[in-house]
């Protein structure tokens, strides 16, 4: 006996759509599909409750606002998400960070970082960012510290240091978009900077840029002289490699 499909309709056109994303994307590439459709090939399939593309669109949100340690412990809180999807989302996720990771590459100037994180540029809220750098000035880690920019203006140092303190990490650049399409920096913006900044003071790690950045442009507190002694901190790091 034929088992019983849940709307059939929307199973054939989601099979269509799929193959159709799977097809053009052999023919154009990775770069082809967008964001959501990547993770829908990764899928494979959707739920019975839910079909493929929500499911990979819940997905890129968990994906945007997670961070390493807590990606799949986000991810198995979905309605349907087991533990071999969810492990397989996170395994092609850290393959592609080490895969396209540079070993030899540092920052020399604040415009380095702005491709790390220009993906966040296409969100409509705001997300704050906390980059890690080593001494050769390497990213370590790239955190999201929170979502929303009512939540920006409560942002704890604890939130943002925290990670940075075991990482042994040397410095710091916090980012963050507008969803406004205006890089320049609100009254909040500068509050937050100053506060972060006296507490990098006490712990010893350097805040060297709070980067804003829009879909077209960016903003850079340092480029415009707001953190001038951090900018012969990044010209000492680039003249001692």
């Amino acid at each position: 006996m034929k088992k019983k499909q849940y709307f059939p309709e929307l199973t054939e056109w989601e099979d269509s759509h799929r193959l159709e994303i799977r097809e053009r994307t052999l023919e154009h590439g990775l770069a082809f599909p967008s964001n959501e459709e990547l993770i829908m090939l990764i899928l494979g399939s959707g739920t019975r409750k839910t079909p493929v593309r929500e499911l990979a669109r819940h997905v890129l949100e968990i994906v945007m606002s997670s961070n390493n340690e807590n990606l799949v412990e986000n991810l198995l809180k979905l309605d349907g998400m087991g533990k071999s999807k969810a492990l397989m989302i996170a395994a092609a996720l850290e393959l592609g960070k080490r895969v396209n990771k540079n070993p030899e590459g540092f920052l020399s100037v604040p415009q380095d970082i702005v491709p790390y994180i220009q993906n966040y540029a296409m969100e409509k809220q705001e997300y704050f960012l906390c980059v890690s750098l080593n001494g050769a000035m390497e990213i370590l880690s790239i955190r999201v510290i929170c979502i929303g920019s009512s939540n920006m203006a409560v942002i704890r140092p604890s939130e943002v240091f925290s990670e940075a303190v075991k990482e042994h990490a040397s410095a710091i650049v916090i980012c963050h978009n507008h969803p406004s399409g205006d890089p320049r920096p609100s009254d909040k913006d500068i509050q937050t900077t100053i506060r972060l900044s006296q507490a990098a003071e006490l712990l010893g790690i350097a805040l060297l840029d709070h980067i804003i950045i829009t879909k077209s442009d960016y903003f850079s507190f340092m480029e415009h002289n707001i953190f001038m002694e951090e900018k012969n901190y990044f010209q000492s790091k680039k003249n001692s490699l």
